[in-house]
């Protein structure tokens, strides 16, 4: 393959400019989002970089020379190559949409426009370099091929998804950008002090190597050419829909969600401490790689109000006194045990909203209030079939946990740092005097962990059988094309969690 990719790149030659349509952005938005498309394209670069080194590390399951046909993977090796093959596929989604959004920018100023090219081209090279360094990998375990063409309907994907990817970039179509666009980048310039400019750098010298050869030197005789021919070549082979989202990056309703405030506030009486939120924002670019439509939770734990009134319970009052608590009141056993972030929970919030949840978020485990936890686009709320002890027993321990950092390795063997599913996973998580609840857990990429995808799967799966651990107190369902979220019944919930990534590309106005 290595011969074959050297082949590719060696033969560049120049293509015929594509047409640019140009969207109008203010100069100020366009920063922004162009700092923001810089800052994605550092994260896809490690998020690549981990999966690659996670390939490397599993030698004896993704690099096999020759499969023998009495050694095929397990269920659990089956799980763990289609979980790296879907994340590696998400983060090509996003990053060959920041290379599309290029166009978006053609009608700036020329300092502006320059940066849009650096970072578009950046995001090019980052999937290019890295599909390949995968395909060096994959392509000697004849048993990836099969399983990796197979159908992935979490990002609504075809069958041959893998063959697709290897003949766009094994093709001497893609490896003629790859020298147009880097003359390209040569005559626009290098910007001093640019982030990215080691790691183009890095991809740039990756992908010469690989082709050995001296591409964008044999192409400056049609330099005028290439130039005039400045736009990103999209590409995925996805369903009709996501396809037209390529190029599309921009942050789509800024500031807005399905899930309306007036919403939150029916929802409040609705709820009850020890509840579990589900949460979707469809266009949080945190959502890629992480696996499924549900890609976020959170604790409700009420206001000391709520607590009191919902706690004054025989068995929880027992159970307080044996703390030594004698008031019988469960928010002095919160004080006692946690003083300091008792304190923080008594904070209000943004708008001087109360605090409600606690969440494990990109600044760690806090304090928030619902009316900025639950905005967003789909929403669920699981009440756990516990007794009220248990309940008070998880919110205890979900104080614990206050302040610690956010996971963004997403390793649940550590307790120094969570992410939101693993707060959920360990408040509820059973003891010898606590019922707790038992959550699925899944490897990904070596580390075990419980996306909250997989505790909708579990409720499905469960369903009406002597297993089945929470009631559905409510779910709110985000139509993208009507610009609402609807309440909607348990048999969508149940199936939500098999809905492609993308899904609302696939949403009907009124579905």
């Amino acid at each position: 393959m290595k011969m074959l990719i050297r082949l590719l790149l060696l033969l560049t030659v120049c293509t015929p400019a594509a047409a640019i349509s140009a969207t109008s952005t203010s100069e100020t938005s366009s920063r922004e989002q162009l700092d923001n498309n810089l800052q994605v394209i550092l994260t896809q670069r490690k998020g690549l970089s981990d999966i690659l080194a996670y390939l490397s590390s599993n030698s004896d399951l993704f690099n096999k020379r020759e499969a023998a046909e009495n050694q095929l993977p397990d269920s659990t090796q089956r799980q763990q190559i289609r979980s790296t093959w879907v994340s590696l596929l998400d983060r090509l989604i996003i990053l060959d949409s920041i290379s599309q959004s290029y166009d978006d920018y053609m009608q700036q100023d020329e300092v502006i426009r320059k940066r849009a090219f650096r970072i578009a081209y950046a995001a090019f090279l980052t999937r290019y370099r890295y599909v390949l360094d995968f395909l060096q990998i994959t392509e000697r375990n004849p048993q990836i091929h099969i399983l990796l063409n197979e159908p992935i309907a979490e990002l609504g994907l075809e069958q041959g998804t893998y063959s697709k990817i290897k003949f766009h970039y094994l093709n001497i179509a893609i490896a003629t950008e790859f020298a147009r666009l880097t003359l390209s980048y040569r005559l626009t310039g290098e910007q001093p002090g640019f982030q990215l400019n080691q790691g183009i750098k890095e991809d740039q010298a990756k992908l010469w190597d690989y082709g050995k050869g001296k591409g964008v030197e044999q192409t400056v005789k049609n330099g005028v050419q290439i130039v005039k021919d400045s736009s990103f070549k999209a590409f995925f082979p996805v369903q009709k829909g996501v396809s037209e989202w390529m190029g599309d990056v921009r942050v789509h309703r800024p500031h807005q969600s399905l899930i309306t405030q007036q919403q939150i506030g029916a929802l409040r009486p609705r709820l009850e401490p020890g509840d579990i939120l589900l949460e979707r924002r469809e266009w949080y670019l945190s959502n890629i790689g992480l696996p499924g439509f549900w890609p976020h939770a959170a604790l409700y734990i009420g206001t000391p109000e709520q607590r009191q009134h919902y706690f004054d319970d025989q068995a929880v009052k027992n159970w307080l006194k044996q703390q030594g608590i004698d008031s019988g009141a469960f928010d002095s056993l919160l004080e006692q045990r946690y003083p300091q972030a008792y304190a923080g929970s008594l904070a209000t919030h943004e708008e001087n909203h109360t605090t409600r949840i606690i969440e494990a978020i990109s600044e760690g485990v806090v304090f928030t209030s619902l009316e900025h936890s639950a905005e967003a686009d789909s929403l669920a709320i699981l009440r756990p079939k516990l007794n009220k002890l248990d309940k008070a027993k998880a919110i205890l321990q979900a104080f614990h946990y206050i302040g610690r950092p956010y996971d963004f390795n997403f390793d649940f063997l550590t307790d120094s740092e969570l992410v939101c599913t693993e707060l959920v996973y360990k408040a509820y998580e059973a003891g010898p005097d606590k019922a707790g609840l038992s959550l699925p857990v899944i490897e990904i990429m070596g580390r075990l962990a419980t996306p909250a995808n997989e505790i909708v799967k579990q409720f499905d799966n469960n369903f009406g059988s002597p297993k089945q651990q929470f009631e559905l107190v409510l779910f709110l369902d985000g139509h993208e094309k009507s610009n609402r979220a609807i309440e909607s019944d348990i048999t969508n919930f149940r199936a939500s969690w098999r809905r492609p990534k993308w899904h609302i590309f696939m949403q009907k106005p009124n579905s």
